[in-house]
């Protein structure tokens, strides 16, 4: 006697599919991270250094850190050559984070493999969803002014 037929999934809600999907992403940043010897946070950090050096206070809004949690990270991230800081041509006071020439390629190996796992999750869709989803979820990030931590693929620095 042949098997039934597998039921259809139910589709998720729109709450329970949103939080599924960002412990996914989070599950496959912590991997690539993983993979190239760095935390989460670090790979953050390096993505969002990537396009242009920048103030403490800047990296704390956009990475969502306290100062001394960002100050913990950059020294890390400095002990292990990938960072640096610099002093702020606009403010003498302040200091800003750069990549190091080390930071920056393993940044851009970093971000390419994080890209290229993020890519396959959603292969089972048609080009047509993909675009779907792509447009759905680029209104919710820009509605609720998501920082820019990481850009689009073909348009990294």
């Amino acid at each position: 006697m042949p098997n039934p037929p597998t039921p259809a999934p139910h589709p998720l809600g729109i709450v329970p599919a949103l939080v599924r999907s960002a412990f996914l992403i989070n599950a496959v940043y912590a991997d690539s991270s993983r993979a190239f010897h760095l935390t989460p946070q670090q790979g953050q950090l390096l993505c969002v250094l990537m396009a242009h050096p920048q103030g403490m206070t800047e990296l704390g809004e956009t990475l969502g850190l306290a100062k001394s949690s960002l100050t913990g990270l950059v020294d890390r991230t400095v002990q292990r050559g990938l960072v640096r800081r610099e002093a702020d041509p606009r403010d003498r006071r302040a200091v800003r984070v750069g990549l190091t020439d080390e930071g920056a390629r393993l940044a851009a190996e970093f971000y390419a493999e994080t890209c290229r796992r993020i890519d396959t999750l959603p292969a089972h869709l048609t080009p047509a969803e993909r675009d779907r989803l792509a447009a759905l979820l680029s209104r919710v990030v820009l509605d609720n002014k998501v920082p820019e931590v990481f850009s689009e693929p073909d348009s990294a620095p």
